[in-house]
C-alpha cells in the first residue's frame, strides 16, 4: 500500500493527498466515494478483492480557509523549478526583483523570480524590457495544489483533470 490517493472535496476541488490506508478507512466509513482506481492493483482479504483507490471524493463539504503559501526564498525557488528565469541555468541562483526594488518594486510573488548571479548582475537596476532580457515565464502567485504537485513529482494521469493540468 505504497501508492498515494488524491482527496477531493465534495465540489471536486483538490484538498490533499493521503495514503491508501487512510483512503480505505474513508471509503469503508462511507465518508468518501471512489472516483478512480488503479485497475492493475487490488486489495485482497481472505474472502474478497477490493479496488485500489487512486482518486476519492468526500461525501461532505469540508470548509478549508484559503491556503496561502508563504512568500519565501525557498518557495520562489520551488515555484521556478530552481532555474534562472532569464537564461535557464540552475547554478549560483539568487532572487531578482523584476521591477527593481530601488525604483519602488515590492517583495511580491508577481515581482520576484529566480535568477543566476550572472543574469542578476547583467540586468542590474533595470526592468527585463530595459535590459533586453525577457523572462522565460511570467511570475505568479502559486496555489497550494501546484506546490502539492512539486512535492509529489510525477502525477498520475487519473489526477490531471482534477489538478487542472
Amino acid at each position: 500500500m505504497d501508492a498515494r490517493v488524491l482527496v477531493l472535496n465534495k465540489d471536486y476541488q483538490p484538498l490533499s493527498v493521503c495514503s491508501v490506508h487512510r483512503s480505505i478507512k474513508l471509503l469503508f466509513l462511507d465518508k468518501a466515494e471512489m472516483l478512480h482506481d488503479y485497475p492493475e492493483r487490488k486489495l485482497r482479504t481472505v474472502s474478497k478483492d477490493f479496488d485500489y483507490p487512486s482518486v476519492i471524493r468526500l461525501r461532505r463539504y469540508i470548509n478549508i480557509p484559503y491556503n496561502k503559501i508563504v512568500l519565501s526564498r525557498h518557495n520562489i525557488m520551488k515555484r521556478d523549478a530552481k532555474t534562472c528565469q532569464y537564461c535557464g541555468s540552475s547554478h549560483n541562483l539568487t532572487i531578482d526583483h523584476v521591477f527593481p526594488k530601488s525604483r519602488g518594486g515590492k517583495d511580491t510573488w508577481e515581482n520576484l523570480v529566480t535568477a543566476c548571479d550572472r543574469c542578476n548582475v547583467e540586468k542590474g537596476d533595470r526592468t527585463p524590457d530595459e535590459a533586453g532580457m525577457p523572462l522565460n515565464r511570467k511570475p505568479f502567485r502559486p496555489i497550494h495544489i501546484t506546490f502539492l504537485q512539486s512535492v509529489l513529482g510525477t502525477v498520475a494521469d487519473d489526477w490531471k483533470p482534477y489538478l487542472y493540468m
